[in-house]
């Protein structure tokens, strides 16, 4: 039995369907990048905000994912010359096509807890 969403795929096909997931898995892996994400598909934040609300996340680490995501043109990095010096993420035009795969996370979750309650 195929799985529905491949059923009708041929095997090229399939292999390139689960390729591009392998691609998507590779920009995105990691505890933190989907957060991030979802974070700044709110709106610009600065450095220590997304620090303060990312509870457990280091600034080493906070700095490599955002450094990752901006390589790959989903984050958009600004520093203001005002006094002191502000930095502040964004995503980019291209990073705000994950909004709808963030939001469905959320919402896949939201069921996920709810039908472990109700086992």
């Amino acid at each position: 039995m195929g799985h529905k969403l491949t059923e009708n795929l041929s095997d090229t096909d399939c292999v390139r369907h689960f390729k591009a997931i392998q691609d998507t898995q590779y920009i995105l892996n990691g505890k933190w990048k989907v957060l991030i994400i979802a974070m700044l598909a709110q709106g610009k934040r600065r450095y220590l905000e997304l620090q303060r609300i990312l509870e457990g996340i280091g600034s080493k680490m906070l700095s490599k994912e955002l450094q990752h995501l901006e390589i790959n043109g989903i984050v958009l990095r600004t520093v203001t010359n005002a006094k002191p010096i502000s930095v502040e993420y964004e995503l980019t035009a291209y990073g705000k096509t994950l909004k709808p795969l963030t939001d469905e996370m959320a919402r896949w979750g939201i069921a996920h807890k709810h039908h472990l309650r109700n086992k």
